[in-house]
């Protein structure tokens, strides 16, 4: 996308957000996020050599170098039952989050 966001095409994102903003706040929001698109565009115009493949930051490291991979490992915590006390519905140590009410969009 290239070309600015409009008020009315950021009116009507913020009616499908179901926001509720000040013409003020509206006017801020969508001149900051014109901001965001404008450097990512500025960024994609970068050339880049076609050979890196993506996700790699250019620097290819030989496997003496390169640092392991970190292990994962789950680690218990001491503060669960403090935590699991301030929900306000629990089931077998999961919090039960309730439904949230949505509408179809057309």
């Amino acid at each position: 996308m290239t070309e600015p966001i409009s008020p009315e095409l950021f009116s009507h994102l913020v009616s499908l957000a179901a926001l509720e903003l000040s013409n003020q706040e509206s006017e801020y929001l969508r001149q900051q996020l014109n901001n965001q698109l404008k450097a990512i565009n500025e960024l994609a115009d970068i050339p880049l050599d076609p050979n890196i493949p993506p996700a790699l930051h250019g620097i290819q490291y030989s496997p003496a170098f390169r640092p392991p991979i970190r292990g994962d490992f789950w680690q218990p915590s001491e503060l669960a039952d403090s935590i699991l006390e301030q929900a306000p519905e629990v089931e077998e140590r999961f919090i039960i989050v309730p439904d949230i009410p949505h509408q179809d969009l057309e």
